[in-house]
């Protein structure tokens, strides 16, 4: 009978146990997705912005065709790869990276066809635009920082003893992480 009553007790505190572990981890998994969500806005409000960008240059500026057609190419790729929040693979997160990083090798080429045209760089809205879009490249790469530690606090928790029984359970997977873009451990050569 006592031996009866110690495996309900002791049953019953593993039980409490193993509900407090899983809401922690749902806890953290809604911290990724919100971070995932910040993330999302931050490229969608630089995509927005590029089409002003563009925009104004066109009307300031007759210069080569070509870059201007690349970042708006760039622009629409970047747009078309969606990822859900409860699907954050380490797969999906490199194939929007390698989107996303397209962009950004868009809007530098673009950047720098613009050195060209002096007169262009001095238009209020040109610059206005510039400056929201070097504001934008800080927040996404603030929100990517924070995703990342996200997903590192979300992760370390899953992996542990016995919370990794629990996230087993429970369906909790590992999630992905945004990582430096290849070729981005060499500094830029400045050439005048």
């Amino acid at each position: 009978m006592k031996t009866g009553i110690i495996v309900i007790i002791l049953l019953v505190l593993l039980g409490f146990f193993g509900c407090s572990k899983y809401n922690s981890m749902t806890e953290k998994d809604e911290k990724v997705k919100n971070a995932w969500g910040a993330v999302e806005t931050q490229y969608q409000r630089r995509a927005d912005l590029v089409d002003n960008l563009v925009s104004t240059v066109k009307g300031s500026a007759n210069f080569e065709q070509e870059t201007l057609t690349k970042v708006i190419e760039a622009r629409s790729k970047a747009s078309s790869v969606q990822i859900n929040a409860n699907d954050l693979t380490p797969e999906k997160i490199q194939q929007f990276q390698q989107a996303q990083d397209q962009m950004s090798g868009a809007l530098s080429r673009l950047l720098v066809t613009v050195e060209k045209y002096p007169e262009l760089r001095t238009t209020e809205q040109f610059q206005t635009l510039m400056a929201q879009l070097e504001g934008t490249e800080n927040r996404i790469a603030n929100a990517r920082n924070d995703f990342n530690i996200a997903v590192n606090d979300f992760n370390s928790t899953i992996r542990k003893f016995p919370n990794n029984l629990i996230a087993g359970i429970g369906g909790f997977s590992v999630k992905g992480y945004f990582k430096a873009a290849e070729g981005s451990d060499k500094a830029p050569k400045v050439q005048f």
